[in-house]
């Protein structure tokens, strides 16, 4: 596997191509296919645009390096309207099929507002545009250094992420130059309703709790649809957990006290109903946005799963706990690191770590005569 350098200039970046796929059944006779149907020559031809894609946890980041148009605005908030109500079907582009699929996500790197931020970033996914994400930020950390946008220090590098739901600082471990595992700091996370009864169809009164961390989560135990986050099928989780996004959305008003913009459920988190402190592992599996699955333990819903637990004084400062991804078994962990205010919550810092990875780069094109170039999402 070829390591990525540090570098400011990303035309300039050497990779061990020829050696690594010789070594994973790439040949001559291969390599002369590739070179009678030059892509470059094609791309030149249409509008592309080029990604970096990355995973953590299991779940895809698909980071925008070039190509997209200016995205205007004078704060996050409104690069989000900006690109929300003008680009969308950029989104599209690169999210659904046949580039993408149901459950893709993407990274746009755009300038920060705030202070002290290295970069700015919106988050893409199958229905939209959403307000944080953290294993994106997990990724991104590495993404920012190995691509030159902040400079490298020993043995860990602080970047300073504006998302639109605020300012997330991550930290990144560098050794001999390489990037590694990543923790973050959340924007101010909290308990929005705990034990709150919902009414939800084809199961009847269901009890919830709702969380912030970065983005509102309905959380609720597996126990009470009879599954298991961890051995029952994805198919029926999704549909209990979407079930209850839809009763939510409908029966309950959020409010965030920075944004209006911030205040709508992201989607539901199914647990293990694990919730006081153990150092045994406890598992989720987050159904967001459109019905899609996150394969990683969601960043932002451990967040707000933290925040829901610090509040219920299930945990404590600084007592970490380890959380899985009850679709591929994947992990982060986390703690509440600071007490704090956001608006008339009492709120909570909270850290959570784990490790993206590269797994390639592609140019996306569109040709004129294709009757499904803008994409389209399987259901």
């Amino acid at each position: 596997m070829y390591k990525l350098e540090s570098s400011g200039n990303n035309s300039s970046r050497g990779h061990s191509w020829h050696s690594d796929c010789s070594q994973t059944g790439w040949d001559r006779d291969t390599e002369q296919v590739f070179l009678k149907f030059p892509m470059e020559k094609i791309m030149a031809k249409f509008d592309c645009i080029k990604t970096v894609e990355m995973h953590t946890g299991g779940h895809p980041l698909r980071i925008i390096q070039s190509g997209y148009p200016t995205i205007d605005g004078d704060t996050i908030l409104s690069k989000r309207r900006f690109a929300r109500d003008n680009l969308d079907h950029l989104r599209k582009l690169v999210m659904l099929e046949p580039r993408g699929h149901y459950d893709m996500y993407g990274a746009i790197l755009v300038s920060p507002d705030l202070p002290g931020a290295d970069i700015g970033v919106l988050f893409t996914h199958n229905d939209g545009y959403s307000t944080m994400c953290g294993h994106a930020v997990i990724a991104l950390g590495r993404y920012v250094i190995d691509y030159g946008h902040v400079k490298a220090t020993e043995p860990e590098t602080e970047v300073n992420i504006q998302c639109p739901c605020g300012l997330v600082k991550a930290f990144v471990q560098v050794t001999d130059g390489r990037t590694g595992q990543v923790r973050f700091h959340s924007v101010p996370a909290f308990a929005f309703a705990t034990d709150l009864d919902v009414d939800v169809v084809g199961h009847g009164k269901v009890t919830v709790d709702i969380g912030y961390g970065g983005a509102f989560y309905a959380f609720v135990s597996a126990e009470r649809f009879g599954l298991d986050v961890r051995k029952s099928r994805t198919r029926d989780i999704v549909d209990a957990a979407t079930a209850v996004s839809n009763a939510v959305k409908e029966q309950v008003k959020l409010r965030h006290p920075d944004d209006k913009d911030l205040a709508f459920l992201y989607g539901t988190i199914i647990t293990d109903g694990n919730d006081e402190w153990s150092d045994e592992p406890t598992a989720n599996m987050c159904v967001f946005a459109k019905a899609q699955v996150d394969r990683s333990p969601t960043g932002s819903g451990v967040t707000a799963r933290i925040a829901l637990q610090y509040h219920k004084k299930l945990i404590t400062l600084n007592q970490k706990r380890t959380f899985e991804s009850g679709a591929c078994g994947s992990r982060f962990t986390g703690s509440a690191v600071k007490d704090t205010k956001c608006g008339e919550f009492s709120a909570v810092v909270v850290e959570v770590c784990g490790h993206g990875y590269y797994t390639g780069e592609a140019s996306f094109t569109r040709e004129d005569n294709d009757q499904i170039k803008n994409g389209f999402l399987l259901k």
